[in-house]
């Protein structure tokens, strides 16, 4: 088994939380994107007054475009530090409108075994479902985000192996998930 499990996926489907557990399991750490990206960010110039402005006139769509460049440096950027871990992406890391981006970001994944995809469910349409009575926040007028997340190419495209979580406990999605990645089962 490769050292290393990168868990992908939406707003909401529990890559923390399966995160947390697979790295108990495992013993190995976890590393969430969630800990790591600000200053990462800031590493390249991420202006904190700009991504105001930009939310509180363009709306999400405004924000999320602004953060792509920050985070396709934040996944090189927690790749090449941490080993041997679990890491749980923040649900924008792994989907790129911009080519570019998604690229570097293919790139960097590229020798990578064990990446999987969270979803709650393979009906897209429940997916979004599930997803948007999970978050309050799925809509500024323009873009629901969860329905982005669920039906965009880049996670699919990026991922080794999706697992539904749909009706699964988080022991039994890392169970699913050590069996998929060929770990042995939690003793």
């Amino acid at each position: 088994m490769s050292s290393d499990i990168i868990l992908i996926g939406p707003i909401g489907a529990g890559k923390s939380t399966v995160g947390s557990l697979l790295a108990t399991w495992i013993g190995i750490p976890q590393r969430s994107m969630d800990e790591y990206r600000w200053n990462y960010y800031k590493e390249i110039g991420y202006d904190e007054e700009l991504a105001k402005y930009k939310r509180e006139t363009e709306g999400f769509w405004g924000i999320y475009q602004y953060w792509k460049p920050f985070e396709a440096h934040a996944v090189e950027r927690l790749l090449s530090e941490h080993k041997n871990c679990v890491i749980d992406f923040g649900a924008g890391h792994s989907i790129y409108e911009d080519n570019s981006l998604f690229q570097r970001v293919q790139q960097v994944l590229a020798s990578y075994s064990n990446i999987v995809l969270l979803l709650p469910s393979s009906d897209l349409d429940e997916s979004v479902q599930i997803l948007n009575a999970r978050n309050e926040y799925v809509s500024d007028g323009n873009l629901n985000i969860n329905e982005h997340f669920v039906r965009h190419h880049s996670n699919y495209d990026l991922a080794k192996f999706t697992v539904y979580t749909k009706a699964k406990t988080p022991e039994e999605t890392c169970d699913e998930i050590l069996q998929l990645v060929g770990a042995a089962e939690q003793p």
